[in-house]
Parts: C-alpha cells; structure tokens; sequence
C-alpha cells in the first residue's frame, strides 16, 4: 500500500470528543475534518472496538485520508466500551441503534457539517451500517459495508445453515476479554468507577446466544433481510473470498432497490487496501467515488458502475497461507446474471454425472473430519487460517467426482446441492465441501455449505428426524467465483462432522445418501480482465513502539495420555507503544480445541484472553476463560472474567450455564 502524506485539504484532528445523547449520556468521538470554512459532508465509523486503542492502527490509514478529501471523519465508541458513557447489553441491540441514530443527528446538525452523512464500516460496523439504514434516518445518505451480514441468524459467526458454529464460543470469550477494558484515564478522570461498573454488568452473551438456537425475533431484529425495502440510502457492499461473510454482497445485490454495487476480492477479515492474499485495491479511492456521488452530488458515474466487480480466482495448489491469489477481476451488469447458467450434476454410485442412477452411499462421522477446513474469520495473524488440502478430510467423507474438466471452467455464484438422504439419529446434519481436485490428487476448496437437517423446513421450525426414513432437503453452499482449470474435477464431500468448525452433536451419526444432484453456476469464460482498479493507498501509518513482537501457532496433537486429540492456537500479541497517547497495550490469546476419537460427546473447546493497558506507574490487565462441552444432549459453559488494577486483583466473576439442544 503507497502512503500518502499530502492531501487537497489539511486535516486537523480532535483526540476525543463528546457527543451528548438525549437521555443525557455521551459517547466519546475521535473526530479529523478538513480545514475549511465550508461544511462538508461527514463519514461516520460506529464501533465498540475501542477508538482510544483498539482500531487506532487501521483507523490511521483510514480516517486521515478521507478527512483530507474533504470528509469529516468519526470513529464513535458505542455505549459501554472505550470512553463512552453507558454500558453495553449485546450485538446490535435497540440501545446501539438508537444510539447510532441520535450519533447520526448529533452530526448532521453541526455548522461543520453539510447535513449529509455516510457510514463505513467493516465486520460490525458493516452490520450496524445496514440495520441503521434500514431504520431511515434522514441524515444518512449512503453506506459503505465491509464483511458483513444481511441475515444475523443464517449467515453470521453464531449459525450456519442452522448448526452452531465452534466459533460462537470462541466469539463470545472475545468479546468477554474486550468490551470491559476502562476508559482511558488520560480522558476520564471517573475512569476507575466506570470500569467497575462495566464489569459488575458484564452480560453473559453465550448464554443469550444458546438460549435461541432456531431462528426466532431475538435473530429477526437487525437483520436486514426481513424487509429488503426499507434500506433506501445507496449501497456500497464489499467482501472477501478467504472471510467468514462472502455471501452478503450478492443477497444485496440480488435485493435492494437501493441503488447497489458489490466487490468481492481475495481478501481476508480486513479492509480491501491493506488485506489478504492479494491483490488489494485503492478502495479508498472506491470509497470516496461513492460518497462523492451521494454525499457531495457529484455526477461521476458510480451508478454505471457494474452491478458486481468480482475478482475470479484461479485454480491453484492448497495452501494453508497466501501471500496472492493469482486470477482477474470480471463484471456482472446485474445479479442474478442472465448470462450465468446452471449446470446440474447428478450424485451417482461412482462420480458426478449428467444422468442419474440409483445408489447407496454411507457417511460416517469421523471425529478427525474438519482439520484441513482452516479459521472461519481469517485476519492474517500467520499461517494455519486458511483451508489446507482437503484429501485428509475427503478420506473421511463420501466423495462424488466429475470427471476431468475438457477446458477451464469458470463458477460464480452459489452452487446448490439436493440429498436424498436418511439419518440413524433423530437429530444430524451435513457438512458438504465443493473442491477443486487436481491431476495429482491434490484438492482445493471451493466453497463449503451446511444443513441441520432438522432445520430442512426452515430454521425458525425444527423437526426431529424420523432415524432411518429418507428426508428431501436442499441448502446453498457458500459464493464463490473460481476458475476451475483444464484437466481439473468438481469433488463434492459428504460428512456428518465437520469438527471444529461446527459444534458436534452429541451422537455418532450415519447419513444414508440415496440420490442427489448439485448445481453450478457456469459463466461464460473471461478471456482478459474485465476491470482495473488503482494502486492501494492509505494515510501513513501509526508509528508504534513496538515492545515485543507477535506471534502465532497453531498445532494438532494426540494426548496419550487423555486420549484426546487436541487442536492448539496460541497468539502472542505485539506489545506496542502509541507515541501520540504514550498509551501501551498488549493481547494474548490461547484456543484449545478437544475430542477422544470416535466419541462426539467429549467435544469441547477452552479460550483465554489477556488483555493489558499500561502508561507510566498505570497498569492495568484483564483474563477472559471460556469453556464448552457436551454432557448427554446439552451443551454446558463457563466463562470468568479477572481484571488487575497493578497487581491487585479488583474484580472476579464466573457465570455458568447448560442449553439444552432445541
């Protein structure tokens, strides 16, 4: 990324500002505006992510640049978390909401602002972006949505395809770890009792999220989905190939009557000018485009924009870590693209075919199935986060092969797969994986997709399984946009495991597959680049004291000694100084991830966070522990929380808590 120091505007900075809500708390602003003396439009990052800390990095590449562009820029810290007043319930909840409109007031009414304001944001800024635009408010104009979700319940990092995902608890130790850090004394002199506070108040959110397991009104609240129609301010929606949130762009695409563009790249959890594999794009020049158009009403053409600019990967060696993605960017005028076909496959005794034919194929759950899938939020810490060469968890599956491709085929879209298939549980689900499978037997995911299968009629009505009696059921893998090379087969595997990826059920489960078909879609082979984008570029960056550098790993181990096969992350953050707060803060984070082989119900997964904050004599550091498991068919945890003032200990709580399977 190209560092770019001089700007049309200069921009002068307020540290942290404070934004008065109507019931009279205030939420605290770090606030760059171009130095003019006309108003101008305003950008709005709204984030519980700590401005003080937590996003300064990336908020340095960001912020400043737009602001230079002749933007007013703010990163505001929702209720409860870095300065603000308050104390923070939940993902999304009513309070952030109308919080965020009240923020949105706040600003439209400055004399420094134009009355126009847009918001970016990627991950929960992304979400927040959408669901504030879905309430109208009218000083927001346009949006710009990074990584994120249309559907809380069905595509978020709680649920997938109605099972619960290993990361939900992992999610929810994260969130344990950060949102009760204080406020920075150097801006608050009451830092002290507000942190108390925040911590007495400590919402015990795994909890929350296990007690709705189907997809009821705690899930129907903030997702967009439910009425499409009511996000009228023009959409940027951006994602990644190598993130958890692929799917979003095109459901907006598809959705709103909002005018609407899409990008899709290679990228991981990050924003597109600084994330991987590569390439990454000018984005903020992306950005500034739209907002130019409808924030400041200049006619520039964004609006003929294709509908979907797609980076199409080539198909190429497994790999666990990427540097580049090689492949070409390509259009879609619109979506669904009338131009896309559909290509249907049928599931057979020996292969994929054009024809179908009867067949009795057998998936057994082998509790080692789910190793090569790699994390669900890919950031770039190090190697081991992205899906490594899935022939070990193909061994433990049923596999359906094509047969070698003729010429290369260019997927885009969803792929869409039907079973016929019977369970010996009452309850089971499907874990199905589209590779790539090279000459030599190497094989690359494409895109994976999950079903519980008592969730075939719907998520919000689960129906048990009648053990044994054959059941229709059809799901959606995830988008894709990937060329499948000459001489290269379609794999499609078939587990009812899929560990740790999915939280398992508590049974050894056979699926009984008796027919099925898969469907792909086929586009049109793009012979050059069909779009170019400029050269990434951003505001320098933060120049960190760094105290000690980071580090990761992520190894897989047998336990003679437990009979446990263990899956271990361990992250050793980089301790840095900011040279412009003198503030100094740290994160360590430990996973631990557990089975005995051939027993599901000894599942279970350990987290730790240790978080620090130091200027000076100052010193402060919190632990967060999380832990789940299975007993029977419930699902227990535990999860504390410990936070220093030096070397005292001032707070120490445990929650505990069993769900029930719904």
């Amino acid at each position: 990324m190209k560092s770019v120091s001089t700007f049309p505007n200069a921009v002068k900075e307020a540290e942290n500002h404070w934004i008065p809500l109507p019931d009279g708390r205030q939420l605290a602003a770090r606030i760059w505006r171009p130095v003019t003396e006309a108003p101008v439009p305003a950008i709005l990052e709204y984030l519980p992510y700590r401005k003080r800390d937590g996003t300064t990095v990336r908020d340095a590449l960001t912020h400043p640049w737009l602001a230079g562009h002749g933007y007013a820029c703010l990163r505001v810290d929702m209720a409860g978390t870095g300065e603000s007043d308050g104390l923070f319930d939940d993902e999304y909840s009513e309070q952030e909401l109308s919080d965020g409109e009240a923020v949105l007031d706040w600003i439209a009414a400055q004399d420094w602002c134009s009355g126009a304001v847009g918001m970016i944001g990627i991950s929960w800024g992304g979400f927040n972006g959408l669901q504030l635009a879905a309430r109208r408010p009218e000083a927001l104009k346009a949006v710009v949505s990074i990584c994120s979700t249309a559907d809380r319940y069905a595509d978020d990092i709680h649920f997938k395809g109605g099972c619960i995902l290993g990361e939900n608890a992992g999610w929810a130790a994260t969130v344990l770890g950060w949102f009760g850090l204080p406020p920075d004394p150097a801006l608050r002199d009451d830092w002290r009792e507000v942190w108390l506070r925040r911590l007495d108040q400590t919402p015990d959110l795994l909890g929350t999220w296990l007690r709705h397991q189907a997809r009821d009104d705690y899930w129907r609240h903030g997702s967009v989905c439910e009425d499409y129609a009511a996000i009228e301010a023009p959409v940027l929606a951006v994602g990644g190939w190598h993130d958890g949130y692929r799917n979003t762009p095109f459901h907006l695409a598809a959705n709103l009557n909002a005018p609407v563009k899409a990008i899709v790249g290679p990228w991981n959890h990050k924003y597109p000018h600084f994330g991987r594999p590569g390439p990454t794009i000018d984005f903020l020049g992306e950005m500034r485009r739209w907002f130019d158009r409808w924030l400041k009403g200049e006619p520039n053409g964004v609006e003929d924009d294709p509908a979907l600019r797609l980076y199409l990967m080539d198909g190429i060696a497994p790999a666990n870590d990427y540097d580049h993605r090689p492949g070409r960017w390509v259009t879609e005028d619109q979506w669904p693209a009338p131009r896309i076909e559909t290509r249907t496959l049928h599931l057979t005794e020996s292969s994929l075919a054009d024809t179908p034919s009867p067949f009795v194929k057998r998936a057994e759950t082998h509790t080692r199935c789910g190793l090569g899938t790699g994390e669900y939020f890919p950031f770039g810490f190090g190697p081991g986060e992205l899906p490594d060469d899935q022939r070990a968890d193909d061994a433990l599956s049923v596999c359906f092969d094509g047969e070698p491709a003729a010429e290369a085929v260019d997927i885009v879209g969803a792929p869409r797969l039907t079973l016929t298939v019977a369970a010996d549980r009452p309850s089971a689900f499907v874990a199905a994986r589209l590779s790539d499978l090279a000459p030599d037997g190497a094989a690359t995911l494409i895109a994976h997709g999950f079903l519980n299968l008592r969730h075939r009629n719907g998520h919000g009505t689960p129906e048990d399984l009648i053990p044994d009696k054959a059941v229709e059921a059809s799901f959606d893998l995830d988008h894709c946009a990937y060329r499948l090379p000459a001489g290269h087969r379609l794999r499609i595997a078939l587990s009812p495991f899929y560990w740790p990826f999915i939280w398992p059920e508590a049974e050894n489960v056979t699926l009984t597959v008796t027919a099925g078909s898969l469907s792909i879609p086929v586009r049109p082979i793009a012979d050059a680049p069909e779009w170019r984008f400029g050269e990434a570029e951003g505001a320098p960056p933060l120049p960190l004291r760094v105290q000690s550098a980071p580090d990761e790993a992520k190894t897989f181990r047998h336990d003679k000694a437990t009979g446990q096969d263990v899956i271990e992350i361990a992250s050793i953050g980089e301790l840095a100084e900011d040279p412009t707060t003198g503030l100094v803060s740290g994160v360590d984070m430990r996973e631990c991830w557990s089975i005995v082989p051939g027993q599901p119900s000894s599942a279970r997964s350990d987290f730790e966070w240790d978080r620090t904050m130091a200027r000076g004599d100052w010193r402060v550091r919190m632990r967060a522990t999380l832990s789940q498991w299975t007993e029977s068919a419930e699902i227990l945890h535990e999860s504390a929380l410990t936070a220093w003032e030096g070397d005292d200990i001032v707070f120490d709580r445990r929650w505990k808590g069993t769900a029930g399977r719904d």
